[in-house]
């Protein structure tokens, strides 16, 4: 039998991800889990608490693996390529995401709210750093505003890889496995990050 803990996770889950997180509240998860409001704040304290055990429970494995991959590139001599370094960062969602969908819909809904600034810094700093010093290894000639800029839009890109329907339905079919679209993300990246730098003259 499921103990209150997990069903509570798991009827959050669904509700952030089918209405928003802004648009849930704690009232409507309890009843929807059938447990009442006490079991909640004894588990998770709060709805914020309840959201950090959610990324938690998903992410943490996946931040584990991009963690062990990045330290066997690091143990290997010599200059990482950049595929090797977005495969490290990238493949380990894929797995979980065929196996939890609507935690994907969850953290496009995060994304689309503006969350994901604040979710990024609680829970993927210490592997964006890995992730970034292991960029810098693969592309030392690329500035450092240069690479910052291309993460970011990395991000977006990943993001809408991961939890945005396809923009050209009749072209892409959505039953596609994560695992191909990220292998397709990681060569349309792998490019970006390697794409000559412009100039800009500044305008104020």
């Amino acid at each position: 039998m499921q103990d209150t803990k997990q069903k509570i996770l798991d009827t959050a889950e669904k509700l952030f991800a089918e209405r928003g997180y802004d648009a849930t509240s704690l009232r409507q998860i309890i009843a929807e889990a059938g447990v009442n409001l006490a079991a909640v704040h004894y588990h998770f304290g709060s709805k914020e608490d309840l959201l950090d055990a959610l990324v938690v429970r998903r992410a943490g494995p996946v931040n584990q693996a991009r963690i062990a991959l990045l330290d066997r590139l690091a143990a290997d001599s010599g200059r990482p390529s950049v595929e090797k370094v977005l495969e490290a960062f990238l493949l380990p969602m894929s797995e979980p995401a065929d196996r939890h969908p609507r935690f994907v819909k969850l953290m496009g809904r995060l994304y689309a709210e503006g969350m994901m600034p604040a979710i990024t810094r609680k829970h993927f700093q210490s592997t964006a750093v890995r992730f970034l010093a292991a960029l810098r290894q693969a592309l030392p000639d690329l500035p450092e505003e240069e690479l910052a800029w291309r993460a970011h839009f990395m991000i977006g890109a990943m993001a809408h890889a991961m939890c945005g329907a396809p923009v050209f339905p009749e072209t892409l079919a959505p039953a596609t496995d994560f695992r191909a679209r990220i292998s397709r993300l990681v060569v349309f990246l792998s490019a970006g990050f390697r794409a000559p730098v412009l100039q800009f003259e500044e305008t104020r």
